[in-house]
C-alpha cells in the first residue's frame, strides 16, 4: 500500500480514543492518517468503505466486543494488520487473540516508557511487508515473536512446533530464562529454536518459578544466534545437480550427523521447485528414489488437504526387509531408511533425533 499509511483505533471510550488519536498521528515519523470508532459497528463499516494498514481494538466493548471484532475484520480482510490495546490482563483473552492471527498484543501503557515502547512497536509494524512465517502472530518470524514479548516485559512461554519438533522457550519479565528441544537446553536449544524458519506457536502462561539457565540479555541472545547462523550458513557445502558430493569436498554437515546414527541405513533430502535437488547418503541409484519421495509426499499433502486435517508430518512404511520414514518440511522433503528389526519405540525416537537435526 502506497501513500500515507492510515490507522483505525477502535475503543468505546472517548477520552482515550482522543489522546491516542493525537498521539499516533504526530509522534509516528510515517504521520499516519488515524481514524476512531466508538464501537465494533462503526469499525467493520468503515473497514468496508476505506482501505487501512492497522486496525487498533479494544477488546472490553458493548454490544460487539473486541474479539468479534478481530474475528470478522480477520476473514473480511486478510492483509490487514491486528493490534490489541486493551486494558484486560487475561492470558486467556491473550492467548485467544492471537490464536486469530493478531500481529500485536498490548496491555495500556501506564508509564512514558511503555507509551514509547508501543509507538515504536506500531511504527516498526506500518513498515514491515507482508511476508511468510509462524502462524499465530501475522507474518513474523520467531525473532519478531520474541522481541515483542521482551520488549513488553511480559513473563510467558512459548511452545513452537516445526513439524513434530517442539520447542519451549521461557520468558520471565522480559527476559528469555530458558529454552528446550529434545535434547538440547538453555542457549543452544534456543539457538536451535530460532533456526526454524517456519511452523507454528502458542503463547501460554508465563512460569515465574522456572530456573533459570539463560542469563545473556535477549539483545545478546539475538545476536549470537544471528552469528551462529551466519557461521553454519557458510560451511554449508553446494552439491552438483546429481547430488553426488564434489571431489575433496567435505559431506554435508546434516547427512555426516545421520551417517552416524544408530540404525540408519540411507538418508534422501529432495527440494521441490524448478531446481529439484537432492542429496544422499547410502542409496546408489537416488533419482528413482528421489522421485518416488516426491511423489508419495505429493500424494499424502493431497490426501492432507482432502481430509482438512493439515500438511503431512510423517509416514512409515514397513516391509519385511526395511522400513522407511517420510518426512516433509515446506516445500522440501525427507526420506529414511531403516532396517525392520526396529521397534515402533525404537524408530520413533531415532526419527525425532534426525528430524531435530534436519529442521536445523
Amino acid at each position: 500500500m502506497s501513500g500515507q499509511p492510515k490507522i483505525l483505533l477502535v475503543d468505546d471510550d472517548q477520552d482515550f480514543l482522543n489522546l491516542y488519536q493525537e498521539m499516533l498521528s504526530k509522534h509516528l515519523s510515517s504521520l499516519p492518517d488515524v481514524r476512531t470508532a466508538s464501537n465494533g459497528s462503526r469499525a467493520l463499516s468503515l473497514l468496508d468503505s476505506e482501505t487501512f494498514n492497522i486496525l487498533i481494538v479494544d477488546l472490553q466493548m458493548p454490544k460487539m466486543d473486541g474479539l468479534q471484532v478481530l474475528s470478522i475484520a480477520r476473514r473480511k480482510h486478510p492483509i490487514l494488520r491486528l493490534v490489541v490495546l486493551t486494558g484486560i490482563q487475561d492470558e486467556q483473552f491473550r492467548t485467544r487473540a492471537y490464536a486469530m492471527g493478531v500481529d500485536q498484543y498490548w496491555i495500556k501503557p501506564e508509564t512514558d516508557h511503555e507509551m514509547g515502547l508501543f509507538l515504536e512497536s506500531v511504527e516498526s509494524l506500518l513498515n514491515r511487508e507482508a511476508t511468510g512465517g509462524f502462524r499465530g502472530v501475522q507474518s513474523k518470524s520467531l525473532v519478531d515473536i520474541i522481541q515483542l514479548e521482551c520488549m513488553s516485559q511480559s513473563t510467558s512461554t512459548l511452545r513452537i512446533n516445526n513439524g513434530i519438533v517442539e520447542g519451549k522457550i521461557w520468558v520471565q519479565n522480559g527476559e528469555v530464562v530458558d529454552a528446550i528441544t529434545g535434547d538440547l537446553t538453555a542457549e543452544p536449544a534456543f539457538q536451535r529454536i530460532l533456526s526454524w524458519k517456519t511452523g507454528s506457536f502458542e503463547i501460554m502462561a508465563g512460569d515465574a518459578t522456572r530456573p533459570r539457565a539463560i542469563f545473556t540479555s535477549y539483545q545478546g541472545l539475538l545476536l549470537n544466534t544471528a552469528q551462529a547462523m551466519d557461521e553454519a550458513e557458510s560451511q554449508k557445502v553446494a552439491l552438483p545437480e546429481n547430488g553426488e558430493t564434489a571431489a575433496g569436498a567435505e559431506t554435508p554437515t546434516f547427512m555426516a550427523e545421520v551417517s552416524q546414527v544408530e540404525g540408519v541405513e540411507f538418508v534422501l533430502t529432495v527440494e521441490g521447485g524448478k531446481r529439484k535437488r537432492h542429496e544422499f547418503y547410502g542409496v546408489n541409484n537416488p533419482e528413482p528414489m528421489a522421485d518416488w519421495t516426491r511423489e508419495t509426499l505429493k500424494n499424502f499433502n493431497e490426501l492432507g488437504d482432502l481430509l482438512q486435517v493439515g500438511q503431512l508430518q510423517q509416514v512409515v512404511g514397513t516391509g519385511p526387509q526395511r522400513q522407511v520414514a517420510l518426512a516433509s518440511q515446506g516445500t522440501s522433503g525427507l526420506c529414511v531408511g531403516f532396517p525392520s528389526g526396529l521397534t515402533a519405540e525404537q524408530l520413533r525416537d531415532t526419527m525425532k533425533n534426525i528430524l531435530q537435526k534436519w529442521v536445523s
